[in-house]
């Protein structure tokens, strides 16, 4: 699960705002002490605190006094939020600048995005064993 290239805080932050965009955890409810991260991970608490921190810095988390952390109401919200505008500046943007090198206007875009989102679904469907 580390992934060498990236800080291990970060993953560890990454990998609570996923469980909570998926609904793994659920706002209100406790997430894993940094004990537990790091116990899981093998890595330092304080590098698992790091992640968590972050998060409550970004308002996603809050600490309940002696009884630990927290998903905050509204963390899902704000994380699709900053996630979409992540991917707007990460993928939507250079693509919109790449094909406008390749001199693909708008519509053609489309209809690409259009035909590889058909492809896609059509390979994630798994056919279903004959019948003798």
């Amino acid at each position: 699960m580390i992934d060498e290239g990236k800080p291990i805080f970060l993953q560890i932050a990454e990998q609570i705002e996923n469980e909570i965009i998926d609904g793994t955890l659920a706002e209100e409810t406790q997430v894993p002490s940094t004990n537990e991260f790091a116990a899981f991970h093998r890595i330092n608490p304080a590098t698992a605190g790091k992640g968590v921190n972050l998060l409550v810095d970004e308002g996603v988390l809050y600490k309940k006094r002696g009884i630990g952390m927290f998903v905050a109401t509204g963390a899902r919200d704000t994380l699709v939020k900053k996630r979409r505008t992540q991917f707007v500046d990460d993928f939507v943007r250079p693509l919109l600048a790449e094909a406008e090198k390749l001199g693909i206007d708008p519509t053609t875009l489309n209809g690409l995005i259009t035909d590889a989102s058909a492809e896609a679904s059509v390979s994630t469907i798994t056919p279903t064993a004959a019948t003798n």
